[in-house]
């Protein structure tokens, strides 16, 4: 009986959370101008995603700026945690705790802080992606964090002291016997920076050029216009970033069951 209601609670949590995102899948391979009555399968909406240089333009560009981000986060993520994992207790429970306020801060107070500091405090205009580039950054770094702090606490302290006893210069320590034990957390940690930049509205859209638009600042500007083709188009975006995202989580799954009956 308990079995039977975990299974029922399970189902109804799935259904919760993957229902919405497979009925947009479901129409954006139909001709219907909007959730409603479907007016047959059509595969419209990806050739105008496909052959609209409005559209591309902006996925280039959102794709370009959230691997940029991606990658200044984890050197800036991973350098933190590593830099707390071999600090004082006192000092790592303090960075932890500054760590954790950007992680629970709204996002909103994040984007509207980096605007003041970048352009009002620095001058730094809007025209330029300096704002922008750092505002995720600050926003996605935190995570990155998250993620590898784990990794550093399963591993052996004494293995990095170990490698200078043995003649390891420091920066070889770090590279040859803490980076790989890690890996796995930074890669999640990058993963995760690309999520967040790929999602993030209220940050690019105080810090963004007036010129250009990020996936989500344009789908908000897109539900306020007119042209259902764009709207419909971008249906298809999404059931391509949900099944690109699910493919990538069961790929990194897999490897990790893999990995783990090797080892055992």
């Amino acid at each position: 009986m308990k079995k039977s209601i975990q299974y029922v609670c399970i189902s109804l949590l799935l259904i919760f959370l993957y229902a919405p995102i497979l009925i947009l899948v479901f129409y954006s391979f139909t001709n219907a101008v909007m959730i409603g009555p479907a007016r047959g399968f059509s595969l419209d909406n990806y050739v105008t995603l496909f052959t609209t240089p409005e559209l591309l333009s902006m996925i280039a560009g959102t794709l370009i700026l959230a691997f940029v981000v991606a990658v200044l986060s984890t050197l800036l993520g991973t350098t933190g945690a590593i830099g707390a994992f071999y600090s004082k207790k006192h000092v790592r429970g303090a960075l932890e705790m500054a760590n954790e306020i950007p992680v629970v801060n709204a996002d909103v107070v994040t984007g509207f802080s980096m605007c003041i500091l970048m352009i009002v405090f620095f001058k730094i205009g809007k025209d330029t992606y300096i704002p922008l580039v750092l505002g995720q950054t600050a926003l996605c770094a935190p995570f990155v964090y998250l993620s590898v702090m784990p990794r550093l606490k399963q591993m052996d302290g004494q293995l990095y002291e170990a490698a200078l006893d043995l003649g390891a210069r420091p920066f070889q320590a770090l590279i040859k016997v803490v980076i790989p034990q890690i890996i796995p957390g930074i890669i999640s940690g990058f993963m995760m920076a690309v999520t967040l930049s790929l999602d993030d509205y209220f940050v690019a859209t105080y810090t963004k050029p007036a010129t250009f638009d990020t996936i989500s600042t344009y789908v908000v500007n897109a539900t306020k216009g007119s042209q259902t083709s764009i709207k419909t188009a971008l249906w298809a975006l999404s059931a391509i970033i949900f099944v690109i995202v699910a493919g990538v989580v069961l790929s990194m799954n897999s490897h990790v069951s893999k990995k783990e009956q090797e080892d055992l």
